[in-house]
């Protein structure tokens, strides 16, 4: 055996002791908010400040969103999803085997990856990976008569790439998808070339990224998906570009949207150990080149996230700023109202990393904002949402279903609007057929002067 094997099964043993125990410290639990949880666990339902509004769904589910009729084109999708459908219990039921087992366990071979390095403007570099096989079971033409979809796919804030997400490109890979692995700067074997780091919820890179994606497919549809904390940077993102973000559909797995919150209660804690393990080992390579921005020797000795977290982005030697400011300028939500994109997040009763949904998740927002969409379940642990192999997560079913109805729903939008305008066309005469012929301008045209091959490198 392998010396990583069995380290790591001694690991999965002590992980196994663990969860002998109840773990009583959770995010938003300094009160007896954790006997609400459990609670809430035990009877499989949602919150009660969930149950406004709340569509009951197969397997225990329930969506929570305002009433409209794109939420009506999801919910009839939804109901029909074979996903969704209940499955016997297993072993992979508990909370804490869905989390660990989609964090821990080796990602074994993945996807076939032709990776790309996008030069920011500020010299700095992010990487796009592009996965372009195997696609064993043959792929599938998702909307046939058009080009295939891009799926642009954010892992968590860590920088690890998952059994999941790999899992959920090669399932849109088969289904007819472009999916595309964004990683931040230093994150997942990019080079850090410049001592900055991306701050938790700033969108700027990303959106350089998107720009050169379409850059490369102008007329690719694009759908996004984001892994649990990887989620601020998508929905600041939205919420920065609002309409002209170029998204047509997007995903949250496990979203966590109170950050501020999150940071400050903390994790349990094999959970604050893990994650903060992974962000120093991540760093540790780069220690010498952060030393002219941030104290590193406090960097390393952090004991929380929080800390961590802090001690990189806000006591930074050239600029430092308060964590209130950090937060304002950060916060995935400050400018939610903006997004005009239909944002659907899956989320679990039971996720011991973000914690009770009654703390966790603004209720208000899936009330009040119609693009907003929340698939709530009864268990999934934290991005787990496992079933027995060799089946996906039942999360990435959804996820592709809820796009192809989205792509359904908006292309008989078009179709009722053209209708609409040639009825208002023939009613009130006819016109000069020059005047309908608008020459539509390729979204590449103004950009050949903003990318070009010789910033963009293939590995």
């Amino acid at each position: 055996m392998p010396p990583w094997a069995a380290a790591l099964a001694l690991l999965l043993a002590a992980l196994a002791l663990l969860l002998l125990r109840p773990w009583k410290r959770a995010v938003g639990a300094r009160t007896p908010v954790r006997d609400h949880e459990e609670q809430e666990v035990v009877s499989g339902g949602p919150a009660d400040q969930f149950s406004d509004r709340c569509e009951p769904l197969p397997g225990g589910c329930s969506l929570i969103c305002k009433p409209s009729a794109l939420a009506q084109c999801l919910l009839r999708t939804l109901r029909r999803s074979a996903a969704l459908e209940p499955s016997p219990r297993s072993w992979l039921s508990g909370p804490h085997l869905q989390t660990f087992c989609h964090f821990i366990l080796p990602v074994g071979p993945g996807p076939e990856l032709a990776r790309e390095y996008l030069q920011l403007a500020d010299d700095g570099l992010v990487a796009l990976d592009w996965v372009i096989g195997p696609c064993a079971r043959g792929r599938r033409v998702t909307n046939p008569g058009s080009l295939p979809p891009v799926l642009l796919v954010i892992p968590n804030a860590w920088g690890r790439l998952t059994r999941n997400v790999l899992g959920l490109c090669l399932l849109a890979l088969e289904r007819g998808y472009y999916p595309v692995i964004f990683h931040r700067r230093g994150h997942h074997g990019c080079p850090l070339v410049s001592p900055r780091l991306q701050p938790f919820g700033d969108p700027s890179d990303l959106k350089e990224a998107v720009t050169y994606i379409r850059f490369r497919h102008p007329a690719a549809p694009l759908f996004a998906v984001s892994e649990g904390s990887g989620s601020a940077l998508l929905l600041s993102y939205l919420g920065e570009c609002g309409s002209s973000s170029y998204v047509t559909g997007a995903a949250c797995i496990s979203p966590v949207l109170r950050c501020r919150e999150w940071f400050e209660a903390g994790l349990p804690w094999p959970y604050e150990r893990g994650f903060l393990l992974q962000q120093k080992i991540a760093l540790s390579r780069y220690a010498s080149a952060l030393e002219d921005t941030v104290d590193t020797s406090k960097l390393f000795r952090s004991s929380s996230l929080r800390e961590f977290e802090e001690t990189l982005f806000c006591h930074t030697k050239s600029f430092p700023i308060s964590w209130d400011t950090y937060w304002d300028l950060n916060d995935p939500l400050r400018d939610v109202d903006e997004a005009a994109v239909p944002v659907l997040c899956i989320c679990s009763a039971d996720d011991p990393v973000c914690g009770p949904p009654a703390c966790t998740l603004p209720a208000e927002l899936f009330h009040s904002n119609p693009y907003f969409f929340l698939l709530l379940s009864s268990q999934g642990g934290h991005c787990g949402f496992l079933r027995p192999e060799p089946l996906p997560a039942w999360s990435h079913e959804v996820i592709l279903e809820s796009f192809r109805a989205l792509t359904e729903f908006f292309r008989m939008e078009e179709r009722m609007k053209g209708l609409s305008r040639r009825r208002t066309s023939f009613l009130g005469g006819r016109r000069r057929w020059g005047g309908l012929q608008k020459r539509e301008v390729s979204p590449s045209s103004n950009l050949e002067e903003v990318f070009n091959w010789k910033r963009s490198y293939t590995r």
